[in-house]
């Protein structure tokens, strides 16, 4: 898991097998959006209608055409497609890892959090 990002749970969620409901995300470089300054990204857990048009397997993947389709519906404060193409890829990358990390099941999260690490090691993050 990216160590820019934290993750929470709803209260409705929380117990033994709680997942995330939202992650919180640090941008290493924020959006300019007129005055205002984006330095934090909330990404809601996607819900079907959400994923509605986007490829769950690329998705998984991190392609990053599959995850500029989904942060404008996820995120808060919302990104508009524009903002998502112009992240830094370093954003990009930790955005999509915590979206990824929403559509395991818990039982495989651990396995898959140690999976990314790796990953993230390997690019020298």
């Amino acid at each position: 898991m990216d160590p820019q990002a934290q993750t929470t749970t709803s209260p409705a969620s929380e117990g033994a097998t709680a997942k995330p409901a939202q992650a919180t995300v640090t941008l290493e470089s924020p959006i300019q959006r007129g005055a205002t300054r984006i330095e934090v990204l909330r990404l809601r857990k996607p819900l079907a209608g959400a994923l509605r048009g986007i490829n769950l397997a690329e998705l998984l993947n991190l392609r990053a055409e599959a995850v500029m389709v989904l942060l404008p519906r996820v995120t808060e404060p919302p990104l508009t497609r524009q903002e998502v193409e112009k992240m830094d890829p370093v954003d990009l990358v930790a955005c999509a890892s915590e979206v990824t990390n929403f559509l395991l099941p818990a039982e495989k999260m651990e396995a898959a959090k140690e999976v990314q690490q790796r990953n993230m090691e390997s690019l020298g993050m």
